[in-house]
């Protein structure tokens, strides 16, 4: 006698249709967590790897700087024809307000004089010559010449455009630097407001810029406000108008994307020039 067993292909459809489905499930999870994975390394593990290394290179540079100015000092005393002659030692300048660096201690850093010449030609390559302190971010970061991702703004740093002035020269020093991720020292420069000081560090020298302008959006391709004296071709409402010495600090926006430029302006202390802005 035959037996006939009704509904077995429909069972087994299901069967195979249920399994693809869970196969589906457990692909969707761990491609989840994969990217899960990649989002905290890329927003929190890489900024503490760029923020470490950056501390680690302020302290070189402020090492350096007081090896230096040590060695200045040994000089100008053995150059001395009895005890009490010659001119004092220069006092050292503090390091800032706010500094998120590593405790060390400050460098020796003579201020600039007004109208003094400016700290030289940037070193080549790509490795950190000079130190930007933000004290009202508490800010703290190396200064590298290039804008490449990889050899610069990935290792924390803030970069130095190629063909821009060098820091107390005339003309327009122009850095960028990551606002998210890589240590992101730019993060909050939107909250920068008039009269905030920029202080720049180099080779024993300071320079002190004072923040006087802030375009909050424009084109990637904006080079005005990188431009000598800094105006903004999209925005023509926003920048200056006169030559002077200046400092531009700029950055992604908004957060997390690469859409548009942030951009901070500042002008070199000079307490015998004014220099007239627009915007």
């Amino acid at each position: 006698m035959r037996v006939v067993v009704q509904g077995g292909g429909r069972g087994a459809r299901r069967a195979g249709l249920a399994g693809l489905l869970w196969a589906a499930a457990e692909l969707a999870v761990t491609v989840g967590v994969v990217v899960l994975l990649l989002v905290v390394h890329q927003v929190w593990w890489t900024n503490r790897q760029a923020l470490a290394s950056a501390h680690r290179q302020v302290a070189a540079l402020e090492e350096e700087w007081q090896a230096g100015a040590g060695s200045r000092s040994d000089s100008r005393s053995d150059s001395r024809s009895e005890p009490g002659s010659g001119s004092p030692a220069d006092l050292p300048s503090g390091s800032g307000s706010g500094s998120s660096a590593p405790a060390s201690a400050a460098p020796s850093v003579s201020p600039a004089a007004p109208g003094s010449s400016p700290a030289g030609a940037a070193p080549g390559g790509s490795g950190a010559y000079g130190v930007l302190r933000i004290p009202r971010l508490g800010v703290v970061v190396p200064i590298a010449q290039g804008v490449d991702r990889r050899a610069v703004l990935d290792k924390g740093y803030a970069g130095h455009y190629p063909g821009t002035a060098q820091p107390g020269a005339a003309g327009n020093f122009a850095l960028a630097g990551h606002r998210n991720t890589h240590g992101e020292p730019f993060r909050y420069i939107n909250r920068l407001r008039a009269g905030d000081e920029l202080i720049v560090d180099v080779r024993g020298r300071r320079f002190t810029y004072v923040v006087g302008r802030t375009l909050a959006e424009t084109s990637e391709r904006d080079t005005g406000v990188l431009a000598p004296v800094p105006r903004s071709t999209v925005r023509p409402e926003y920048g200056y108008s006169e030559p002077g010495a200046y400092i531009t600090l700029t950055t992604c926006t908004p957060e997390y994307t690469s859409k548009y430029r942030l951009v901070v302006w500042g002008t070199l202390r000079h307490p015998d020039s004014v220099v007239s802005a627009v915007g």
